[in-house]
């Protein structure tokens, strides 16, 4: 939504919202493009009657300013359906689904692009380190939106991304995750097959081989070319990466069994080696050719947010992880254990999504922190389960902590040279990488 909003501004509209508790980088880059933020849901912040409302999935009848709206009789749409008819109409549209990596890949996918030349417009989920915003028009034609399968609103039930009409499809991967919305991982898939029955017979379907659940949705039906991407297989007619570092930082591009060049590169986890065929097919599909990908990537810098360096003092390195599934954890911290080898990998988890908060994935959480070698799980005091059984699941490496400080208070005891600490949680974790930010200058 935050993203919506600078599209919208950079259209030349006046836009102000209102939301609950705002933290940056979404926060920050919204007022700094003059966005008006407007804390809470008080009808009042209606009074100035919008020409148009934009209501977020987060949204539901009995909020105070749905109320309003509708009473008034004001004038609204979802972002998904204002995006649809006011920016992505008469656009080459390229967009990227999947259960993790929607985010980076779609960064990836949108830097690939500018360095081409061709000045993309798009709409991510985070802030792409290489732009500074999460959002922006751009020239026509292409634009690159990340795709997610949550609901639109809470007058349209649809997943989101049935509304972008993409031409270029990448699909990263499929499972079980927003069990706030969705019975079983055959519900998503159902969704899934409604965005690729969205995809012109003209366009292209990048697809991950690997994904068994991909391969089902594809055989509900598909009338749009596919390529397929694999890190681990050897298949005629697809994209590779093969001789992978450990880390990930470094593997050669295959296409057709035919060597595209190789790629060495600050990105870490063989789920980015993965993000990365999926960019560069898909950009492939829009006329850039591999090895200007592969010149783009080399300056790839990232996202904020994921695996993101915030501090590195002393030989202490922080890091800030957008952690919201097991799949993703694990896959992040064998990267991580790839690149610093025998150095200490403290995890520091907040399973904040919906999804975790239920305890969905509680049985799949201890084996995806396997690579950590101290764990401090944070229970805030509203959560469903209790974060003891992960704990009992990790032995001595683990504690469970109900405050913050005394998380900051075990870590300034026991931290030495070499450490590296990876904050995980999909939310602002009550503002601690501040507070370890400070107390790393202090040691």
């Amino acid at each position: 939504m935050g993203g919506v909003a600078l599209l919208a501004r950079q259209a030349g509209h006046q836009v102000s919202g209102s939301d609950l508790n705002v933290y940056p980088p979404m926060s920050t880059q919204l007022q700094e493009q003059g966005i008006e933020l407007m804390e809470g849901y008080d009808p009042a912040h209606l009074d100035n009657e919008p020409d148009m409302v934009v209501i977020g999935n987060v949204m539901s009848r009995g909020n105070p300013m749905v109320e309003a709206v509708l009473n008034k009789g004001l004038a609204y749409t979802s972002g998904p359906q204002w995006l649809s008819e006011h920016v992505l109409k008469d656009r080459w549209v390229l967009a990227v689904a999947g259960t993790h990596g929607k985010t980076t890949t779609s960064s990836m996918l949108a830097w690939i692009l500018e360095h081409a030349g061709m000045s993309p417009g798009y709409l991510i989920g985070g802030v792409p380190s290489n732009f500074g915003l999460s959002a922006r028009l751009g020239d026509a034609p292409f634009f690159v939106v990340e795709a997610d399968e949550y609901d639109t609103a809470f007058f349209d039930k649809r997943s989101k991304f049935v509304h972008y009409h993409p031409r270029t499809l990448i699909a990263n991967n499929l499972e079980f995750d927003h069990a706030d919305i969705f019975e079983d991982l055959v519900a998503i898939q159902r969704q899934f097959h409604h965005l690729l029955r969205t995809v012109p017979g003209q366009g292209k379907i990048i697809c991950n081989g690997e994904s068994q659940a991909l391969d089902e949705v594809l055989e509900m039906g598909c009338w749009t070319p596919v390529e397929r991407f694999f890190t681990t297989a050897d298949m005629m007619d697809a994209w590779q990466a093969r001789d992978i570092n450990a880390d990930g930082s470094r593997f050669d591009v295959y296409f057709e069994h035919e060597l595209q060049g190789s790629l060495h590169w600050s990105q870490l986890g063989s789920h980015n080696v993965n993000n990365a065929l999926a960019a560069i097919a898909a950009a492939r599909h829009a006329g850039v050719p591999v090895s200007v990908s592969l010149q783009a990537l080399q300056q790839f810098t990232g996202v904020k947010r994921r695996l993101e360096l915030r501090a590195d003092v002393n030989d202490i390195r922080l890091y800030d992880d957008f952690a919201h599934h097991p799949t993703a954890i694990a896959s992040t911290l064998a990267g991580m254990r790839g690149h610093v080898g025998e150095h200490r990998i403290w995890v520091l988890l907040e399973p904040r999504s919906n999804t975790m908060r239920m305890g969905i994935h509680q049985q799949q959480l201890a084996a995806s922190l396997d690579n950590a070698n101290v764990v401090c799980l944070y229970q805030p005091d509203d959560m469903d389960w209790d974060l003891s059984t992960v704990a009992a699941d990790l032995g001595d490496k683990a504690s469970v902590y109900t405050d913050i400080d005394v998380i900051v208070e075990t870590l300034r005891a026991q931290l030495r040279p070499g450490d590296n600490i990876i904050v995980m949680s999909n939310g602002s974790f009550s503002g601690i990488h501040l507070k370890l930010e400070n107390m790393l200058k202090l040691l």
